[in-house]
């Protein structure tokens, strides 16, 4: 028998322990079911240090890692069962829009779509699993990219509700929990241009290398903003006893050095990156720092009459966010981009990083977790959080093919007990999602090298593995911590 962890506090009863993955890097079946063409299908394969290309369409010669993806669309019976067996509480999915609505622009949704997703929630509900639903995790139509530049057009607010109507309307008895947009801060930086609004300027070719027009960016996120209200208040309608979540990307950031000017470096970037979404979903109004940073943008926002008060009335009912690295923030151009992190910014002399260079900071979750909480007063969730490893399978001591990646179970511990003591401080913490739980295309590398799993998935990114999954080392251990109610990390 393993000992207990000394140092975990309890989690509360009915914590929701389970996984996440996205639709555009787990599904495949791209072009299967009646489905259209996403942006998602039109990255091409990168590297750790090779930007991935967005084509305007499928070009010859090109590998779109996408598309096969981890083949969940024919083997979600199997995926589904391996999560029960570990003891998931919820699986965090999301659906592509364009399976249900292959353009965007169609009267009615698309039957085989619809239908798929019904077959992964009964399979959720045989396993005892609650399905935590992202309505659009980066993948949005391709056509309605190349009919009004995304979401730089008011007209895909509407098409973004017939959307959410017919997925209420089909499955208010087996969702209960939803959220509205993945990352949705991430359209505060150029690289959110195409993956969170689906806005393609010309001139654009490289994740990148996104070319920016702050009017357009800041257009068509709010857009999405008032999207995202009013589909909350349609969600309450039409599913009773639902809970409506928004979804952000954290960008977590220390000054520097204790010089005030790093300091309000810092303060500054937190707040942009991370509350100029997050108070409009959780409070209801853009934040007192909006004008400025619209003048400094240059930004002139258009609002139609009734917006504001959309959003005041649109408030989610929890917080849910991904959490990966810190980094540090300095006012001296010589340090400012120094790091392989996300985000860039200076690397941080006192924490280690993995493969890919983002640094590891499991009390920056510890730190997170009660700012968030101290703003926002609403329960949170740790949606995405992981370790990107290049993984080695193996034989097992049974003889089966394995990883041993002690390296993700080290990780993945320290934040969990960094959320353990959150909790304890008095953070409403409902719910941990580890991303990747079985290997999934990268969305920034298109690789399938960067691993994440407990289950490790035969494909190099190109679509020509076997596809079989293995259990790695995590897979039994996560099994153990959730068995235990996180108590027992050894």
């Amino acid at each position: 028998m393993s000992d207990k962890n000394p140092s975990a506090h309890p989690f509360p009863e009915g914590f929701l322990w389970g996984g996440a993955t996205a639709a555009n890097q787990f599904e495949g079946g791209w072009d299967e079911g009646g489905k259209g063409p996403s942006e998602a299908d039109m990255l091409t394969r990168g590297a750790h240090g090779t930007s991935r290309k967005i084509t305007r369409g499928v070009q010859p010669g090109e590998v779109y890692p996408n598309h096969t993806a981890s083949g969940f669309y024919h083997r979600h019976a199997e995926d589904i069962a391996l999560m029960g067996e570990m003891g998931f509480k919820v699986y965090r999915m999301s659906i592509a829009w364009s399976r249900i609505f292959p353009t965007g622009m169609e009267a009615e949704p698309n039957e085989e779509g619809l239908a798929f997703c019904d077959r992964v929630f009964d399979e959720l509900a045989a396993q005892g699993i609650e399905p935590l639903v992202t309505i659009s995790h980066y993948e949005m139509p391709f056509a309605l990219i190349e009919r009004y530049n995304g979401w730089a057009g008011r007209e895909v607010i509407d098409h973004f509700l017939r959307y959410c109507r017919a997925i209420f309307s089909r499955y208010a008895g087996k969702v209960r929990y939803w959220l509205t947009f993945s990352e949705i801060n991430s359209a505060m930086i150029p690289l959110g241009n195409y993956l969170g609004l689906g806005v393609l300027n010309p001139g654009t070719t490289q994740m990148e290398e996104q070319v920016d027009i702050p009017q357009v960016r800041f257009q068509a996120l709010h857009h999405q903003l008032v999207a995202s209200a009013r589909a909350v208040q349609l969600c309450h309608e039409m599913v009773p006893g639902s809970r409506v979540g928004c979804m952000m990307a954290r960008f977590t950031k220390y000054p520097y050095s204790c010089n005030p000017a790093d300091v309000l470096a810092c303060q500054q970037e937190v707040e942009e990156l991370n509350y100029y979404t997050g108070d409009v979903q959780v409070r209801g109004a853009y934040p007192y720092f909006s004008r400025r940073l619209w003048e400094r943008m240059g930004v002139r926002l258009e609002m139609a009459p009734g917006d504001l008060e959309e959003l005041r009335r649109g408030t989610v009912d929890f917080c849910a966010f991904s959490y990966y690295m810190t980094d540090a923030v300095s006012a001296d151009p010589a340090v400012a981009h120094t790091s392989g992190n996300l985000m860039g910014g200076a690397k941080n002399p006192y924490l280690k990083a993995n493969d890919w260079g983002w640094q590891i900071d499991p009390d920056g979750l510890r730190y997170t977790l009660r700012e968030l909480y101290a703003r926002y007063q609403v329960p949170l969730m740790v949606v995405e959080n992981g370790l990107g490893a290049r993984d080695e399978l193996v034989p097992g001591a049974d003889g089966r093919l394995t990883v041993h990646d002690d390296y993700r179970i080290d990780y993945l511990r320290d934040h969990i007990r960094a959320m353990s003591e959150a909790v304890a401080d008095g953070v409403d913490l409902m719910g941990y999602t580890m991303w990747g739980c079985i290997d999934l295309v990268s969305a920034n590398t298109g690789e399938m090298a960067k691993r994440h799993g407990f289950v490790y998935v035969d494909d190099d990114g190109t679509g020509t593995g076997s596809f079989n999954r293995y259990r790695k080392g995590s897979f039994y251990w996560y099994q153990k911590v959730i068995a235990s109610n996180g108590a027992d990390l050894a």
